[in-house]
């Protein structure tokens, strides 16, 4: 037997998970399993160089849509580039599975509508080598990636192959038989693996096609009996994402599916502009029902969610005007070309203005530059329409000439939600909740106006690091938060701590450097398809089961991240 350990990562500042203070020690990795944290531990074969550097455990992030790339990507970037060693998919009620072979093309459109991931790269990427969801875990069983997967069952898909044609329209009822049925399903990929269910609420989830996702408004009985056959197998979490119009009476309805199957509900809570209070209220519904023991948490971001906009996306100011229209079909050199003569800028300007009622300048609160290195938490001051007050010029005007910035590679950025105050004191308020974990960076959709896979970069460089002295927060209750705690909500305890039997996953970053890059908009997808990316610096090594798949921002090739299959103890 070897005298030394697999792997060794020397004289780091150890943030554990746990919580506990930093502190300087070794952390000794054998056969994918963490078997030491001390001063002094002995030799490695490798060893990673930790002096001056924060170690931690891999950043957990329980809010993905790797439904597909799953299908043919094993980096999965942009999460891998992020420190992300798990990544929880199959949220917000879609996924490929269950699925019959007639109803592919559905749940693409559903997906493409919902997630904003493009139809053409999920025809073409995607294998169908399943019908039901124990066989979808056995396709990804068969696949490895640069970090771990673990999947949940989806409503919309189980409506689909329960109900036909009728499960795709949220208003028909499903019978009894049909709701034991789903419950059925939903009960047998728990027990194949699957990490929990999940269903969506809101309106803002629709099909490509328009319709309504197809869980909106599924009546009591049909939640209630899914969520009692997923209890009756005592694993999974149930997510929930819903827009609670009738705050209290919604929430009396998903507190009861975690009262029912005694399995943890993790609920969506965001600031939305219209209602900006609200969520305190909901977060207050949270406790109550933790405090009585019944097993709910908030699932919150780490910063505002919003759209980023470039001038070749495929939504900005301009897109109403036929003039813009005409050059970005020209391609992306001749449409900053054009933009920057006089008189075809004031052809676009114009036609703009008269579709003034359709631009997401006029229809979302504020616009900002979001700038390199990109500001999350900008001044009002900065935004679009006070630079227009100020110079006397048009809102669209000073967008164009933002856009325009850096040979056109400039950047809006459009805070939808957890922003409605004009700074980030909802959202600390939300992550210092001790009945939240935060999520909701959607990593894999959103692909052309939304890129927050990055969240769990920006919650320790924010909030441990950028953020003003007294709003500022401990590094090891940030790491904690991303770790340990999104791996407890979804059964996952063998990993989000640097402790002896766990999971070697961690990272090794130099906190004085880490930070993100400005999203990138790139066709890298199956059959051309178009999204946004956002690359980090600062992330010295990023070790996946005792494996370093990253090193200095590089991808080693090395492919140890498995499936991960239910539930898990140390």
């Amino acid at each position: 037997m070897s005298d030394r350990h697999d792997l060794v990562v020397r004289g780091g500042t150890v943030a554990d998970g746990t919580g506990a203070a930093v502190r300087e020690a070794d952390v000794a990795i054998d056969d994918g399993r963490i078997t030491a944290v001390g001063v002094g531990v002995g030799p490695g074969r490798d060893e990673i160089d930790a002096g001056g550097l924060l170690v931690t455990p891999g950043w957990v992030d329980v809010h993905t849509h790797y439904d597909g790339q799953v299908s043919w990507d094993s980096l999965l970037a942009p999460s891998s580039w992020q420190g992300v060693t798990t990544a929880v998919m199959g949220n917000c009620g879609v996924g490929f599975a269950p699925v019959r072979p007639d109803r592919h093309a559905w749940l693409i459109e559903l997906m493409e509508g919902v997630e904003d991931i493009p139809g053409t790269a999920l025809h073409e990427g995607i294998s169908w080598e399943w019908e039901s969801f124990p066989e979808y875990l056995d396709a990804l069983d068969r696949r490895h990636f640069a970090l771990d997967v673990g999947a949940q069952v989806p409503h919309a898909a189980l409506r689909g192959y329960v109900m036909g044609d009728r499960g795709g329209d949220h208003t028909e009822v499903p019978t009894g038989a049909e709701i034991e049925r789903m419950g059925a399903l939903a009960a047998e990929g728990v027990r194949a693996g699957a990490l929990g269910f999940s269903t969506s609420r809101t309106v803002n989830h629709r099909s490509k096609s328009g319709a309504f996702t197809p869980s909106l408004t599924a009546t009591a009985a049909e939640l209630l009996g899914i969520a009692r056959a997923v209890g009756a197998t005592g694993q999974g979490v149930l997510e929930v994402v819903a827009d609670l119009d009738d705050v209290d009476g919604e929430f009396a309805l998903i507190r009861s599916l975690a009262e029912v199957s005694g399995r943890p509900v993790s609920l969506t809570v965001l600031q939305n502009p219209a209602r900006p209070d609200v969520w305190r209220r909901v977060l207050d519904l949270i406790g109550d029902a933790a405090a009585a023991g019944v097993p709910m948490n908030g699932q919150v971001p780490t910063r505002p969610v919003g759209m980023v906009m470039g001038i070749d996306s495929r939504v900005n100011p301009f897109v109403a005007s036929p003039t813009y229209s005409g050059l970005a079909a020209r391609g992306r050199a001749a449409l900053v070309a054009g933009l920057r003569d006089p008189e075809v800028r004031s052809w676009v300007l114009s036609e703009t203005e008269a579709a003034r009622d359709h631009s997401p300048l006029t229809r979302f609160p504020a616009a900002f530059p979001l700038g390199d290195p990109p500001d999350y938490a900008p001044p009002p001051a900065s935004s679009v329409r006070a630079v227009a007050a100020r110079e006397g010029r048009s809102e669209f005007a000073v967008a164009l000439d933002m856009l325009l910035a850096d040979d056109g590679t400039g950047r809006l950025y459009l805070p939808v939600m957890n922003y409605a105050d004009g700074d980030l004191a909802a959202t600390r308020a939300m992550l210092t909740h001790p009945n939240t974990v935060p999520g909701l960076g959607d990593a894999g959709a959103h692909c052309t106006l939304i890129c927050d896979a990055s969240m769990p970069t920006f919650l320790l460089t924010h909030w441990a690091r950028d953020a003003a002295p007294a709003e500022r927060l401990p590094v090891e209750y940030v790491v904690k938060r991303q770790t340990a705690d999104t791996a407890d909500l979804v059964g996952l305890g063998d990993r989000g701590r640097l402790l002896p039997g766990r999971r070697a996953d961690l990272n090794v970053v130099d906190l004085d450097r880490l930070g993100t890059g400005t999203p990138e908009l790139v066709a890298d997808l199956p059959a051309g398809g178009q999204r946004l990316v956002q690359r980090a610096s600062g992330y010295r090594a990023t070790v996946v089961a005792g494996t370093v798949v990253h090193r200095d921002g590089t991808d080693t090739g090395a492919r140890p991240g498995r499936l991960v299959r239910g539930a898990r103890g140390v």
